[in-house]
């Protein structure tokens, strides 16, 4: 059973005609006649009886509901992928870590929201991880992530490399590391710190870089937004490592202290930590008028943000 045979039969059922039928569907007669004759071999029943006007037979009653169903379907359907393909999309959906959605994304977001007042924006805090596994599984339009090769190596995958940025130190004022220009790693691995939680790229690049040190990462607490690793480090006792564009609002706090951290010394691996963000999406997605949009203002204007960042710090 094919559907332009459905077609056919619709067209015959509505007009009583074959002849008409063909005028209907802009094919001639016998091409009419030979669908109809398909479709009831097909069925193994007649559809219609052949008199002056074709009338339904009972089988052509009972399958015409179901016909117009299918058809209605299938011209929903293609409807949905023309709008698609123009853009008419309902909603566009986007994951993102949490430093990007206070600080990077909401100009853009603006500007998008201009641009395509129609599209519902949806925008997701997730750690990195997280992320990228959402995306996969079709939740997400985009993702703009800490980089994971694993999860970002699939050939169906477009990779936008946005910054690399320094981990730097984050402690209370008064904290004995808060003396140090350069904080060592020798003092770093001494205390206890607040880390992101499980399935966050921050938590597994920390945890990597303490093996290569051969030290033992003291977790003392996991949390999961920028305010809480301020508010507990702020007590005095425990310390964090993050990334650049997670610190813009603690160096402005008098009460808290970032500090850069050394290269080199008796405990070192001799590289620098740092991570690596990008924008990650699908190759049929960046086909999408909407998504194409948001991944052009994303690569026009975060890596201009952040070299504005560097320069002013």
């Amino acid at each position: 059973m094919r559907l332009e045979q459905l077609q056919a039969f619709l067209a015959i059922a509505q007009t009583g005609s074959f002849q008409k039928a063909a005028q209907k569907c802009g094919v001639t007669q016998s091409t009419i006649s030979r669908q109809i004759q398909s479709l009831e071999a097909d069925l193994g029943l007649e559809l219609f009886h052949r008199t002056n006007q074709a009338k339904l037979t009972l089988g052509g009653e009972r399958l015409l509901p179901r016909a117009r169903k299918i058809c209605q379907e299938w011209e929903t359907a293609t409807q949905e992928l023309t709008d698609l393909i123009a853009g008419k999309q309902p909603e566009l959906c986007i994951a993102a870590i949490h430093s990007l959605c206070g600080s990077y994304l909401p100009p853009i977001l603006q500007k998008f929201c201009r641009d395509y007042p129609d599209v519902q924006l949806r925008v997701t805090s997730l750690g990195s991880d997280r992320a990228l596994k959402v995306l996969k599984d079709g939740l997400v339009d985009l993702a703009i992530v800490m980089n994971n090769r694993f999860l970002t190596t699939g050939r169906e995958m477009v990779v936008e490399v946005l910054y690399d940025e320094p981990i730097e130190l984050l402690t209370a004022a008064n904290h004995p590391l808060a003396q140090y220009e350069f904080v060592p790693w020798s003092e770093v691995v001494r205390y206890p710190q607040v880390v992101f939680k499980d399935g966050y790229g921050m938590q597994r690049l920390i945890q990597e870089k303490f093996e290569r040190l051969e030290a033992n990462l003291q977790a003392a607490l996991e949390v999961n937004t920028l305010d809480a690793f301020r508010g507990v480090v702020r007590q005095g006792e425990l310390i964090a490592l993050l990334p650049t564009s997670a610190l813009v609002e603690a160096r402005l706090d008098s009460t808290l202290a970032v500090r850069p951290l050394a290269t080199g010394g008796a405990l070192s691996d001799n590289s620098t930590l740092s991570r690596r963000v990008v924008m990650v999406t699908t190759q049929d997605r960046l086909q999408i008028p909407p998504i194409q949009h948001f991944w052009q203002l994303v690569r026009d204007n975060i890596r201009q943000q952040f070299e504005q960042q560097q320069e002013a710090s």
